[in-house]
């Protein structure tokens, strides 16, 4: 068995990579170095609406319980909830089991720390070394002392107050359609903005178990696109798996990806002066959302593309807002992690403040043509030495010459490799990737 975490947690298909008796042990590792000593303590678990994720969450909570620490299982909740809810019951740690967007037999475990942030690389490290050793010489604990299930039926509504209390806005007057995507967030999204005031037209919000982000929510908007010019809508909001994630339509029925919704709400917070003059964003995003800070005098920072690097970063520099291009943003002053519901409360409360439609809003970045390509490969890390490779996206740099860029990476949870490209010349852009995936095919397919 190789590395078991990846940028987002443990992932794989459900009962062939990521099955059972994985779970309990990622569940008795845990437990036992997360655990508070001296005291009896617990870990907050919730799941998405996979399939898999009753036999997973069985496994993974017996594994807890047997290290001897309590679990308070919430049932079907969005992953931000388990990250406030850890914090806010003063658990030793919180757990997740979803694969946010990624098809239905996927799934994954991830976890949160007493504080509600994603664990440190070398936490997980040492989870991941006792998993893949010898268990048997971790303590077991016996009568009193064996964890307990809770079933933890208040969970959402905290949850549901805890968003509500975030946001100082009516939203009365605004019609909205949101997709579920199917996904943890189809019982509470609509709750908390029918709450707030908005009129809402819901769409893909009966998870079956097995139709969880299927051509819907964050990665396929084109039905809410089309439920916002029949609803004659003032937006659309689009959720994905977990509710990690948040991409929005505007009435006119465009796109407002992460970037464009990073830049409405970090420019209004700027002019609110709370921003701190700084924004922190991946590699991924689009050359439009810098100029559009940069031009506001504010300074923008880039890491690698992960959450978990986004959030890093903003501790370092002490920034309020960061996230990425694919929706996935952090309000640090109220969550933790990505929250979809916070930010698409956030950018409903631009559009109603200022009282300026979303589209004249999301005109304040202009965006430059990317074109992404996705390589399937057998060993996506073997191409840093491929000479063939090294040659080809030297060779592809020159081309686009100081008006645009190219960026080469592997997936955090996949058996891919990614290429983007970015210039003025969209054509020339195609040209390029088309270019590139075919000598990655050749070499490493």
């Amino acid at each position: 068995m190789g590395k078991l975490f990846g940028t987002d947690g443990v992932r794989g298909v459900a009962n062939s990579e990521l099955t059972p008796e994985l779970a309990f042990r990622l569940g008795r590792a845990a437990g036992t170095l997360l655990k508070k000593p001296e005291q009896r303590t617990a870990i907050i678990l919730g799941k998405d609406t996979r399939i898999s994720g009753s036999l997973l969450e069985s496994a993974l909570a017996a594994g807890i319980c047997s290290s001897g620490v309590d679990v308070y299982a919430t049932g079907v909740i969005p992953t931000p909830a388990i990250a406030f809810l850890t914090k806010s019951m003063n658990a030793c740690a919180g757990a997740v089991i979803s694969a946010s967007h990624n098809p239905f037999g996927d799934n994954g475990i991830k976890f949160f720390n007493n504080t509600g942030y994603k664990l440190a690389d070398e936490l997980e490290e040492q989870i991941e070394a006792l998993v893949l050793g010898d268990m048997e010489n971790l303590p077991r604990p016996t009568g009193n002392d064996v964890g307990r299930i809770i079933y933890f039926h208040d969970a959402a509504n905290r949850y549901v107050e805890f968003l509500k209390e975030k946001i100082n806005a009516s939203f009365i007057g605004l019609r909205i359609v949101v997709d579920c995507a199917n996904g943890a967030v189809s019982e509470i999204a609509s709750r908390v903005y029918r709450e707030l005031g908005a009129q809402v037209i819901t769409i893909h919000d009966r998870p079956t178990g097995i139709n969880i982000n299927e051509k819907c929510g964050s990665t396929h908007i084109e039905s809410l696109q089309e439920a916002v010019l029949k609803h004659h809508a003032d937006l659309g909001i689009a959720h994905d798996g977990d509710g990690d994630r948040v991409i929005a339509v505007d009435e006119k029925g465009q796109e407002v990806d992460g970037d464009k919704i990073m830049v409405i709400c970090g420019l209004h917070l700027q002019k609110k002066g709370e921003l701190r003059n700084k924004i922190v964003v991946t590699v991924m995003s689009n050359m439009g959302l810098k100029k559009a800070f940069e031009k506001e005098g504010i300074e923008v920072f880039e890491t690698k593309v992960g959450d978990r690097y986004v959030l890093e970063k903003m501790l370092e520099v002490k920034a309020v807002l960061g996230g990425e291009q694919s929706g996935h943003i952090i309000f640090l002053q109220h969550n933790s992690t990505g929250d979809g519901i916070l930010t698409a409360l956030h950018l409903l409360s631009v559009v109603k403040e200022t009282g300026r439609p979303l589209s004249e809003l999301a005109k304040q970045m202009t965006t430059y043509p990317q074109v992404l390509v996705n390589v399937r490969v057998k060993d996506k890390s073997a191409w840093v030495e491929n000479l063939a490779i090294k040659q080809a996206i030297a060779v592809a740099e020159k081309a686009l010459g100081g008006n645009g860029r190219l960026l080469v990476r592997p997936s955090g949870t996949e058996s891919l490799l990614r290429i983007m490209a970015e210039g003025e010349n969209k054509a020339q852009l195609e040209k390029i990737t088309e270019q590139l995936k075919e000598i990655m095919l050749k070499e490493l397919g």
